[in-house]
């Protein structure tokens, strides 16, 4: 018989980019990663392989986070499958480069982060985690400069802050941590590479971590 895992850990947006990295970093026999993606499966399906091949376990799961009832049924299969989730790692976006349509990056950006906790919340054991990735840029928005085109992702992104800030006091009685994990963006991509991505991972797995996690270029740290 198949020994439930340990924990199970939920990455949105994880078929590539950061969130592909942060799933193969959580890879470990005791963890199971569920790997979110909207439209790429064969770049989800290397992911677990690549998960798998290092002793991890791992499944994928398909939902558009920004379609209320897709978000409703993702997190119902893991309810189902596994009774519980242990951390949410938010990295799912609405892009990083110019031509991003403001609506629909808030609708990503805040609205469905926001609704994505709501609904994961109380699947979570005490203890449980949620980590929110985020830009220096977007972070301390709109405190600082932004690079041409990023203005709707990062008033989006700073909104989705926000919005999980406001929500302390339902992690709180449930005794989830939120943490918030940000990179440095330079040239339209989040430049802190496999640092970002064990940063991230970090937070989902470290006992007390810290509210707010800083990786890459210190030049925006200023603003805080």
């Amino acid at each position: 018989m198949h020994q439930q895992p340990a924990r199970i850990v939920l990455v949105t947006g994880a078929s590539r980019g950061i969130g592909a990295d942060v799933a193969q970093q959580l890879a470990s026999p005791d963890t199971h990663v569920v790997v979110n993606y909207r439209e790429d499966a064969v770049g989800a399906g290397e992911i677990v392989g690549a998960i798998r091949r290092a002793g991890g376990q791992a499944s994928t799961l398909a939902a558009d986070i920004c379609d209320e009832s897709d978000a409703a049924a993702m997190i119902d299969a893991i309810a189902v499958r596994f009774g519980r989730l242990d951390a949410l790692i938010l990295n799912a976006s609405g892009g990083l480069g110019a031509g991003v349509d403001p609506g629909y990056a808030m609708r990503i950006n805040r609205d469905a982060q926001r609704h994505l906790a709501r609904l994961a919340v109380p699947l979570m054991p005490a203890d449980g985690r949620i980590v929110f990735v985020t830009s220096h840029q977007a972070h301390f928005f709109p405190n600082k400069a932004v690079p041409k085109g990023y203005s709707a992702v990062a008033a989006s992104k700073r909104a989705g802050e926000t919005a999980l800030y406001a929500m302390r006091s339902v992690f709180n009685r449930a005794g989830v941590h939120l943490t918030v994990v940000s990179g440095d963006l330079t040239d339209g991509t989040i430049v802190a590479g496999t640092d970002f991505a064990d940063a991230i991972a970090d937070a989902a797995n470290t006992p007390n971590a810290r509210s707010i996690v800083y990786v890459g270029g210190a030049n925006h740290l200023a603003a805080a």
